[in-house]
């Protein structure tokens, strides 16, 4: 019998979603860790707040050059840098809150080498994989990101309780160091001829709509297309660019508000022990794996059946995702039981992740032999999110503390809820007018 070869792009994918899912338990794991000792220490809200959005700070300065690092360098070496250099740190960084300096510095490393991800792997992927497989690769790479947080909701709170906060950032640089042992044994750069990177792969072309200016001849199965530099001027007066650079902002905005101050919200606002809760702290994170790979699949269905051309599908599943998610982020405050906390937390995220088979994959639809550049632009605005976003929200709670003596209350939390809530809609109605499916960088 003749053997069945296993692809190498989903060879690929499948170690790009490990990755997500690795950089996100680092992330949850150092504000679980963070938090718990930053209490025992007697830091304000304030001050946890500041601690917690300076991994943004070193993760915005990163994203540009990440991209640019990937396109020159190549997506593959510059992804397994990245992983080195962040688990390195935290193999070797104490987390003591006392010692602000160091934790400030070890932070701001950690947040340069993981901004190199995402553009890395953006570049890996508009490499390894055709237009009409995007939508689902992009998905379940991306819902690592889920799973990871999931994850490490379920499993390092116990950790922190029977091993103290240290040990979480042992068990982080172990998974960081097993990943990138895979990443040099597995992946690989496309080979030329089967996929030149100017094409994107060359998979399935066709199925990607082009600019009628910008269509090439191609004979024999090789394409005309130049080497050429980046076009930064088009990419930063493009309106269909900053289109995701906005849904990219509002997205990380409400994702990372969540994931920094949700563990608070469990504890203070609703006076539960994260501990006791079990496993239902990690299902808004579930949620939101299931609901980002149901997007892809659901996307390239309407794509490559022509049920919907590419700009209508990308339109459709990001306004579904953020309007549901904006009204579940603004009724959030009013639910005072576990599980409905849960529920409505969980609808937000989920239907947020809905919403990535819109904006996240656009950057390979609009730029596909500049994706990760772009991708390093969007994540540039998504990281800033992070900064504004987990500081706001510190100072907000702090003054919510000074107002009603305490943050059990629904008012306390309803600022903190209201303005990711808003930004969803605020952003669906920018991708509604301004996105589209079509090539525009070739």
């Amino acid at each position: 019998m003749k053997r069945i070869r296993f692809p190498k792009r989903y060879l690929i994918v499948i170690l790009t979603f490990i990755s997500t899912c690795v950089c996100y338990i680092e992330r949850v794991g150092f504000s679980i860790a963070y938090t718990v000792a930053a209490d025992a220490a007697g830091v304000n809200q304030s001050s946890k707040g500041t601690i917690l959005s300076t991994f943004y700070y070193g993760y915005a300065c990163s994203q540009v050059p990440g991209g640019w690092a990937a396109q020159k360098l190549g997506g593959r070496r510059i992804l397994l840098l990245s992983f080195v250099i962040w688990s390195l740190t935290c193999a070797f960084i104490p987390l003591d809150p006392n010692r602000v300096v160091i934790l400030v510095v070890a932070r701001l490393l950690v947040g340069v080498a993981q901004g190199f991800i995402f553009p890395s792997i953006h570049t890996v992927l508009a490499e390894w994989v055709p237009p009409h497989e995007r939508s689902r690769s992009v998905s379940l790479t991306t819902s690592g990101m889920y799973l990871g947080a999931a994850a490490g909701m379920l499993f390092l709170p116990s950790l922190v309780k029977f091993r103290g906060p240290q040990s979480v950032f042992v068990a982080e640089a172990a998974l960081g160091a097993m990943w990138s042992l895979l990443w040099i044994k597995y992946a690989s750069d496309p080979p030329r001829p089967e996929h030149p990177k100017a094409t994107a792969a060359s998979f399935g072309e066709s199925l990607l709509p082009m600019k009628r200016s910008q269509k090439v001849k191609v004979e024999n199965g090789g394409s005309s297309v130049k080497t050429a530099g980046i076009p930064w001027k088009s990419i930063i007066f493009c309106l269909p660019v900053w289109a995701i650079v906005v849904n990219n902002f509002t997205f990380h905005y409400a994702l990372y508000v969540l994931m920094n101050w949700l563990p608070t919200y469990f504890e203070q606002g609703l006076q539960l022990s994260l501990h006791d809760m079990g496993s239902s702290k990690m299902m808004p994170y579930l949620n939101m794996f299931l609901f980002s790979n149901i997007g892809g699949v659901v996307a390239d269905h309407l794509i490559t059946r022509k049920i919907l051309s590419v700009t209508a599908t990308r339109k459709f599943l990001n306004t579904i995702g953020f309007i549901v998610a904006s009204f579940a982020l603004v009724a959030l405050p009013l639910f005072r039981t576990a599980g409905g906390a849960v529920f409505c937390s969980s609808v937000a995220l989920g239907f947020l992740a809905l919403g990535r088979a819109g904006f996240a994959v656009n950057h390979m639809d609009i730029a596909p032999k500049y994706a990760g550049i772009v991708m390093g632009v969007s994540n540039t605005a998504g990281t800033l999110a992070g900064i504004i976003g987990v500081d706001l929200t510190g100072r907000l709670l702090e003054a919510a503390k000074a107002n009603y003596s305490d943050l059990s209350t629904p008012e306390s939390w309803k600022e903190v809820f209201l303005i990711p809530g808003l930004l969803c809609t605020f952003s669906s109605i920018v991708f509604m007018l301004f996105s589209t499916g079509e090539k525009i960088f070739d």
